[in-house]
């Protein structure tokens, strides 16, 4: 009499595929859609701001000295804008975190180092400027500092709010689009640029002060790309200005 057959073992369950991570997210996740929304809006509301001020000058009459008592509050209005446009962005728009979309964190050299290369900038600036012969104008920013208590204001604005409104929108705003779009060393650029084209009117509209502004921006850029930190590159500029100012105050130039 035959056996009956022996069940064929079942073979053991191919082990489950490893799920694939997650792909990264793109950064930045904003677009130029959102930059031109940006200075679409920026101009208008800096032009109504602007006209308001010079209204208010000149039915005033106010004299240099007093003229901070309307630009000041200007100033921290259009810093206002510039951060609620942004968080209103990133929150709204995206449902991201404000700082942390603006790689606003710490990130190698320390802060002394790069407050370092900040002062390093401002005497190479300085010696760019003086390579080019740049012209000493009667610029509304040398006419805004001729007066003592203009200028510790204007100062203390330049290596405090100043430098952080800045940074954030020349290179944790627009300068990782221009990266992303154009490679590094034109994304630097192209910010620093912006950067001193911004500035231009302060100093006359001269080109070789625009030169220098923009030097100036590109160096804030390149520590921006290297650390990957906006913080960075604004304790740079904060650096940078404070290098300036102190200059200002030590030789008593009016």
């Amino acid at each position: 009499m035959s056996e009956p057959p022996q069940p064929v073992p079942e073979s053991p369950p191919p082990p489950a595929a490893a799920p694939s991570p997650p792909a990264a997210e793109p950064y930045p996740f904003w677009t130029y859609q959102d930059m031109f929304l940006f200075f679409g809006t920026a101009l208008a509301f800096f032009f109504v701001l602007g006209t308001g001020i010079a209204a208010v000058v000149q039915i005033l009459h106010l004299p240099v000295r007093n003229r901070m008592l309307v630009l000041l509050p200007g100033q921290f209005l259009m810093y206002g804008f510039v951060f609620a446009f942004l968080l209103g962005l990133f929150r709204l728009q995206y449902g991201k975190p404000f700082w942390q979309s603006l790689r606003w964190f710490n990130r190698p050299p320390a802060g002394q180092v790069t407050a370092a290369w900040g002062v390093a900038t401002a005497f190479a600036v300085a010696l760019l400027g003086a390579a080019l012969k740049t012209p000493d104008l009667n610029s509304p920013m040398k006419e805004l500092l001729s007066d003592p208590v203009s200028l510790a204001v204007v100062g203390l604005l330049g290596i405090t709010i100043g430098p952080i409104a800045e940074e954030i929108v020349f290179r944790g705003f627009l300068q990782p689009l221009f990266v992303r779009s154009l490679g590094p060393w034109a994304g630097v650029a192209l910010a620093a640029l912006l950067f001193g084209a911004l500035h231009l009117q302060e100093y006359g509209n001269s080109w070789r002060h625009g030169l220098l502004i923009s030097a100036a921006g590109a160096a804030f850029g390149w520590m921006r790309y290297r650390t990957g930190s906006t913080r960075s590159a604004a304790i740079m500029h904060a650096a940078y200005n404070g290098t300036f100012f102190a200059a200002l105050l030590m030789t008593g130039r009016k």
